[in-house]
């Protein structure tokens, strides 16, 4: 055991952690595109994309508390007084987070919901330093963060999506699913002192993903074309969010929040890169990933070099 928390407090196990984490979250962006097109959801279908999302982390939060129960010996329960924490973390982190996102991409640009989506990493940082007073906000690790979202900026520019102004429910939507990120990312971290953040992760997802599922079927969303394969990948992309969210909040639980957040900017990193193996898009595959790379890179080694 303490091997194991020692391994997970160095440079070198907080890095391949949580870049295991943001691969497991670059392989979400094309498996969700895949499971549009096999679910039968259109572009705009937000109730059904809701609708997918709360099947997808009812799932997850399943698999998570079987999982935590199998390597635990025992089921894992929440004690009572967690349960606050729980609906808490779950409305933030599932519901608010990804029913704003939804509705804010159908009413901007990817160009512009990438780039505005990609803050929340800066936001996390700011939030746990300035709000929670969980860290110090030095000046080199504010710019980190500028540097690796120049690289966010770098992989998603194109100016043909950055027209037009700011709108609530298109900009606005997808800044405050940023800002839901950002806070559910403070709250795992506290929370997890006083309780297991797999225990915490497997039920909010629970909890989340229930009530995404009412609301898309209140609001007409409905899942066609159920098959083995399409079973198969829903259940994929359960597990994504069962293993990265668990190992996600294991990692926040140990260490400042700043050397964990940062290594979100690699998550379009490896969006673009998976995106470009199983679907062939091949935008932002060549030149600009290699600067945004180069970027995040540099971002992630200068806010590493803090004495937390």
């Amino acid at each position: 055991m303490n091997q194991k928390k020692t391994f997970i407090t160095t440079a070198l196990g907080i890095g391949l952690l949580a870049c295991l984490c943001c691969l497991l979250w670059g392989s979400a962006t094309p498996a969700i595109k895949i499971g549009y097109e096999w679910f039968g959801i259109g572009a705009g279908d937000v109730a059904s994309r809701i609708l997918f999302a709360g099947v997808r982390f009812i799932l997850a939060g399943i698999l998570t508390a079987i999982f935590g129960s199998l390597i635990a010996g025992k089921p894992l329960f929440p004690q009572k007084s967690s349960w606050g924490m729980i609906c808490k973390l779950g409305l933030v982190q599932t519901v608010f987070q990804y029913i704003f996102f939804y509705m804010g991409l159908a009413y901007t640009t990817g160009v512009k919901s990438a780039i505005i989506n990609g803050s929340q990493t800066f936001i996390t940082i700011v939030l746990a330093c300035l709000v929670f007073r969980y860290e110090k906000l030095t000046m080199q690790k504010f710019l980190g963060c500028l540097i690796g979202f120049a690289g966010v900026i770098v992989i998603n520019f194109d100016p043909s999506g950055l027209t037009g102004g700011f709108t609530f429910r298109g900009e606005g939507a997808i800044l405050i699913a940023a800002i839901a990120y950002a806070l559910s990312s403070a709250l795992v971290k506290n929370y997890s002192q006083k309780e297991n953040p797999v225990v915490l992760s497997g039920y909010q997802f629970i909890f989340g993903g229930i009530i995404m599922t009412i609301v898309g079927v209140l609001m007409g969303g409905k899942l066609t074309g159920w098959c083995f394969r399409s079973i198969l990948l829903l259940l994929y992309l359960a597990l994504i969010s069962s293993v990265a969210y668990s190992v996600w909040g294991i990692l926040l639980k140990h260490n400042p929040v700043g050397k964990v957040a940062i290594y979100s900017f690699t998550n379009p990193i490896f969006s673009v890169l998976l995106s470009f193996v199983f679907l062939r898009e091949t935008s932002s595959f060549g030149l600009e990933l290699v600067v945004a790379l180069g970027l995040v890179c540099c971002g992630i080694w200068l806010v590493n070099r803090v004495k937390e």
